[in-house]
């Protein structure tokens, strides 16, 4: 079992918590999160991009000169491709990039990711995030304690407190653990996990 140490939001060690070892310190598989990763910015994509085809494009309704005499090509439309102003041909059309992982292939990806941080130590586990208010000079004085830089904050359930106290400052996000993406923990320097959170967290993976 992995062992951590469990922080407070002074930066002092309180305790200390042990982790699966089938969830945090399993052989990152680097293909996985790769196919993941991949899938997730696949996902994001709008597919709004779109060009027009000769039939779509405005005029070209006549000749530019007639079929014979002239000893320049022969022409229906100066709406074609080769023209300025002309239709694009084979260009994008409005599409859906989506496409579905297997499920086995998501759990091994976060699976990875989260054993990567543990071994990288970049895993810090707190008490909890209870603020009293929501100030974001409370939360950045506690992630300076912790020294978490560009972190990515996990809670187990809603935190209104914490989530606005943390919304402005840069390079940092919020997360519940029903929301945790590969890309995201992958992206983060500092993956702080409320005890709750990792403890949730092991039941879900399990």
């Amino acid at each position: 079992m992995a062992k951590l140490d469990i922080y407070n939001l002074s930066g002092a060690v309180t305790g200390s918590i042990e982790l699966s070892d089938d969830i945090f310190a399993i052989t990152p598989n680097e293909s996985a999160m790769a196919i993941v990763v991949r899938n997730q910015l696949a996902n994001r994509r709008q597919g709004t991009q779109s060009t027009k085809t000769r039939s779509e494009v405005r005029g070209g309704g006549k000749r530019p000169w007639r079929q014979k005499g002239t000893g320049r090509a022969r022409h229906g439309s100066d709406r074609s491709a080769q023209y300025v102003g002309g239709g694009i041909i084979f260009g994008p059309k409005p599409r859906s990039y989506n496409y579905t992982v297997p499920k086995k292939i998501k759990r091994l990806a976060m699976k990875s990711a989260l054993s990567t941080k543990v071994a990288e130590g970049k895993l810090i586990v707190v008490e909890d995030m209870n603020l009293e208010q929501a100030k974001t000079k409370t939360m950045v004085e506690a992630l300076g304690a912790l020294k978490a830089d560009k972190a990515l904050i996990v809670f187990e359930g809603k935190n209104v407190n914490a989530e606005l106290s943390a919304r402005n400052i840069p390079d940092t996000k919020t997360a519940l653990v029903n929301t945790i993406n590969v890309f995201d923990i992958l992206k983060c320097d500092s993956l702080v996990v409320t005890k709750a959170a990792a403890e949730k967290i092991q039941e879900v993976y399990v």
